[in-house]
């Protein structure tokens, strides 16, 4: 039994499918997509997920190139969410998306006003994440079925300023000795407490 990921190179007659790309049909896709998309090129397979984002967007505040954004992202796409909204700094680490960026819409805001500008137009409230005195628990809130979480850079959390454009906090429970959680599995965390009552 192999260990490879994904197929080889098709076996039988060539398909005529425009969703396949020619070169992985020849060569074999060993991508980390699941067997619903092999041999889909990358422009196919977002075209599908868009026919059934989820109508949650995830913002991150990047104001000294947070590493956890990657993961961010790619548990985004493991959701499907609409999109990612990256608010400051435009380069983050790509890493950790281990490119399934290539498969989720990733925005760029310059700063809160700009996120709190689209949302607005867009009419989807921003929801702060951050273990916050204030804060609700996210365990027992009802979510929004549309919106937007938004959540700070690791260590020092949200802005000041991203905290006052949300309409609504929610922490997650913690019951051992740290402050807090690292952003990326803060934001897993978040994202699976909204699947659990708004994924079709």
């Amino acid at each position: 039994m192999s260990d490879e990921i994904g197929v080889g190179p098709w076996d039988g007659p060539w398909p005529d499918d425009k969703r396949l790309d020619p070169e992985l049909l020849e060569q074999g896709d060993r991508r980390n997509v699941v067997d619903q998309y092999r041999y889909w090129t990358v422009e196919a397979i977002v075209a599908d997920l868009d026919t059934r984002r989820h109508p949650l967007h995830v913002a991150i505040e990047n104001w000294q190139h947070d590493s956890n954004i990657g993961s961010i992202v790619r548990t985004a796409n493991a959701f499907n969410v609409a999109a990612v909204h990256v608010v400051g700094k435009r380069r983050w680490n790509r890493r950790g998306a281990m490119v399934t960026d290539r498969y989720q819409h990733v925005e760029h805001h310059p700063d809160v006003p700009d996120l709190v500008a689209w949302a607005h137009a867009e009419e989807l409230p921003l929801i702060g994440i951050d273990n916050l005195p204030e804060a609700q628990p996210i365990e027992t809130a009802q979510l929004p079925a549309a919106g937007v979480m938004v959540f700070g850079q690791e260590g020092p959390g949200l802005t000041t300023e991203a905290l006052a454009a949300c309409a609504a906090h929610y922490a997650i429970a913690q019951f051992g000795s740290t402050r807090s959680i690292n952003a990326g599995a803060a934001a897993a965390i978040a994202m699976h407490a909204w699947v659990r009552q708004h994924a079709r």
